[in-house]
C-alpha cells in the first residue's frame, strides 16, 4: 500500500514538471517569440530562459542548485561546455550554472515536442547524427554563434545512458569543434540530477524527490595548438576526469 501511494505521489510530481515547463513558456511567450526571431537577440533570449523559465522549473520542483566554480567563464569569451547527462533537469541546471549565453547542440528529434520544440529549433543547433550534411551544418552554425562570443554546450555521451552507467563513452563532436575553433573545454559534473529526477522515470520502483542539485565546474582544458589527430587524446582526458569524479558520488 505504501509503495502504491509513493508511486502515485511521484507520478503527480513528475507530471508537475511538465506543467511548470509549460507555464514558464506561457508566462514568457511574447519575450521568447521576440528574442527568438533573430540570432542577434539570443543573449536576451538566454536571459529569459536562465532567469525566468529555468528558475520556475528548478525552484517550482523543490530543487536548489549549489554550484562550485573552480574557474569562472569570462564574458565575451567562447567555450565548449560538456557534462554528463542523466536527467531532463540537466538542461535547466546547465542554464542556471552558466551566467553568460551558451547555445546547445542537440538532437533534432526534440523539435517535435509541442511549443518547446518550436523555440528549441529556432535557438539551438540541431543535429541529425545519421545525416552527414546535418553534421556539417553544425560546424557552419557554430561559427556564427562563436563569432558573437557565445559558448557551445554539448552532452558528449550522445544521449541519456541507462541506469547504473556512470558515464557512457563520448562521441567526437564536441572535441572536433573545440579543436577546430581552438576554444577551451569546460568539464562540468552534475551529481544529483539522476537521483532527484531520473530520465528513466519508472526505474527502481520510482525514485526521485526535491532537494539539492550539486554541480561543479572543473579546471578548463585548453585546446590551443591542438590538431585534429589530438582529438582522441583530448576526448579521453575529459572523459577520465568526469568519470572518476562522478564515480565518487556513485560510491558514496
Amino acid at each position: 500500500m505504501l509503495r502504491i501511494f509513493k508511486i502515485i505521489l511521484l507520478s503527480i510530481w513528475n507530471f508537475w514538471f511538465y506543467i511548470l515547463a509549460f507555464v514558464g513558456i506561457i508566462l514568457t511567450f511574447p519575450l521568447l517569440v521576440l528574442f527568438s526571431s533573430s540570432e542577434k537577440f539570443y543573449p536576451q533570449f538566454y536571459w529569459v530562459a536562465k532567469n525566468i523559465w529555468s528558475n520556475i522549473i528548478l525552484f517550482g520542483m523543490g530543487f536548489w542548485p549549489v554550484v562550485e566554480n573552480r574557474k569562472k567563464l569570462e564574458k565575451g569569451k567562447s567555450y565548449m561546455v560538456v557534462s554528463n547527462h542523466k536527467s531532463m533537469i540537466d538542461i535547466m541546471l546547465m542554464v542556471f550554472c552558466c551566467k553568460h549565453p551558451i547555445v546547445f547542440v542537440g538532437k533534432k528529434e526534440l523539435d517535435k515536442i509541442p511549443v518547446f520544440g518550436y523555440f528549441y529549433s529556432r535557438v539551438c543547433i540541431l543535429v541529425d547524427r545519421d545525416d552527414s550534411k546535418s553534421r556539417k551544418d553544425v560546424y557552419d552554425k557554430s561559427i556564427k554563434r562563436l563569432e558573437r562570443g557565445v559558448s557551445i554546450c554539448i552532452f558528449p555521451e550522445g544521449g541519456v545512458p541507462e541506469p547504473g552507467i556512470v558515464l557512457r563513452e563520448f562521441k567526437n563532436g564536441a572535441f572536433n569543434l573545440a579543436i577546430q575553433f581552438q576554444i577551451p573545454i569546460v568539464p562540468l559534473s552534475f551529481y544529483d540530477c539522476e537521483r532527484r529526477f531520473p530520465y528513466f522515470f519508472a526505474y527502481n520502483y520510482f525514485v526521485g524527490g526535491p532537494g539539492k542539485l550539486r554541480a561543479r565546474f572543473h579546471d578548463f582544458i585548453e585546446t590551443k595548438g591542438l590538431k585534429e589527430n589530438d582529438r582522441d587524446m583530448l576526448k579521453n582526458k575529459v572523459y577520465k576526469l568526469l568519470k572518476e569524479d562522478l564515480a565518487k558520488t556513485y560510491q558514496s
